[in-house]
């Protein structure tokens, strides 16, 4: 059934429903008019079912995100029923958990909500070194205004973007707490109303990503084909596909079916799998980063080993000055627009940014994706070509 908002709550035949949206979840109508949502999963060859609540106190959005939470652990070989008694288990073990054991605890619980390892640990990271030495051995309803700003005030000047995400964190660890009536009254770390009034608001910035106007993209792109290395091949190949670094950085060879490159919701802003049609020089790339490093899983990789995160954007400053890695999808987008007659519907697909169920229902047919090849055909060869001297 495709469920919405309005047809969850008008439903009342009694009876299980199916998500045709997300696989396994089920919304179970009872004779009373009651309604649950249950997830509906196979481990290790046993049929098992896992509630979400009831509705409405779970909506059809939290349903789905719990869903594919659930769908994670089973991706990875964990049985999520098991999990939910045990995350029960050690609650009642211990009705009454210091900040230390609750927020690791935590962050272990969300893990599978994220997209990858690596914001977990930064979770750990921050926590562990600015949290922890101040209000570790706490009791969760102990914790007051005055111990967070003591965590914050030391690094909210200088360490901004980092103070600026653990009042995040520690906000939503002390809610989950809240949530588990493990503490009563306001949340202290709570931003809007209650920090803002004591601590001075970091100043935005309307700066966007530099973006390297698209005129000198065929003259950047003869340097950077002269330019040796591993970090070289992949920023070209990013820009050739208008993609994001993390996108390429932890790109799989499993990934690719001819010259289709197909990234998983998991790496993806939106979460939603992305299919990516690679151009002969694309290919080239790839053949050429798995000669160089031949056992490797990644599309671009050392020794086995992913490129880190400032590899190719420490190639585009060698290169000129000011640039970011993510301009380039601007670069691109601008392009289309003013030198094509390319639509934005493909554009916007092209970057992998949310756009029309209309168009979305055309790209699930594979209509969009030969209208993309030829997009992106005539961006390589914009790119590509060769300059006159100057």
């Amino acid at each position: 059934m495709q469920l919405t908002d309005i047809v969850v709550k008008k439903l009342s035949q009694p009876g299980r429903h199916t998500d045709d949206q997300t696989k396994g979840l089920h919304l179970w109508v009872k004779v009373t008019g009651q309604k649950y949502w249950i997830f509906r999963f196979t481990h290790q060859g046993k049929r098992l079912g896992l509630s979400f609540g009831a509705y409405p106190d779970v909506g059809l959005r939290l349903a789905r995100e719990r869903a594919i939470e659930a769908r994670n652990l089973i991706n990875k070989g964990v049985d999520p029923l098991k999990e939910k008694k045990a995350a029960k288990k050690v609650t009642l073990a211990n009705p009454c958990p210091n900040f230390q054991e609750f927020a690791l605890a935590y962050i272990e619980t969300m893990r599978p909500k994220w997209r990858n390892q690596k914001h977990g640990d930064q979770w750990v990271a921050t926590v562990t070194k600015y949290a922890i030495p101040v209000i570790g051995e706490m009791k969760l309803d102990e914790i007051d205004t005055q111990h967070i700003l003591e965590i914050l005030n030391p690094i909210w000047q200088s360490k901004a973007e980092t103070a600026v995400r653990l009042r995040g964190r520690l906000e939503r660890i002390l809610s989950a707490a809240i949530t588990r009536k493990l503490r009563t009254g306001a949340n202290p770390a709570l931003w809007k109303g209650h920090l803002e009034n004591v601590l001075p608001t970091k100043r935005g910035s309307d700066k966007h990503h530099e973006a390297l106007p698209y005129p000198l993209i065929p003259t950047f792109m003869t340097k950077l084909r002269n330019a040796d290395g591993i970090s070289a091949l992949a920023l070209e190949f990013a820009i050739l596909n208008a993609s994001r670094t993390g996108e390429v950085l932890f790109g799989l060879r499993s990934e690719l079916q001819g010259n289709v490159w197909t990234i998983p919701g998991s790496r993806m802003k939106a979460g939603q799998p992305h299919q990516v049609p690679l151009c002969q020089r694309s290919l080239d790339l790839i053949l050429i980063a798995e000669s160089m490093d031949s056992g490797s899983k990644y599309l671009f990789s050392r020794n086995g080993k992913p490129l880190s995160n400032m590899a190719m954007l420490m190639m585009v400053r060698r290169m000129q000055a000011g640039l970011t890695v993510h301009g380039f999808r601007s670069t691109f987008r601008d392009w289309v627009s003013e030198e094509t007659d390319h639509s934005s519907e493909v554009a916007e697909m092209a970057l992998a940014h949310t756009i029309g169920s209309k168009v979305e229902k055309a790209y699930r047919r594979g209509n969009l994706l030969e209208r993309r090849r030829r997009l992106m055909q005539d961006w390589e060869d914009y790119c590509l070509k060769t300059t006159a001297p100057q």
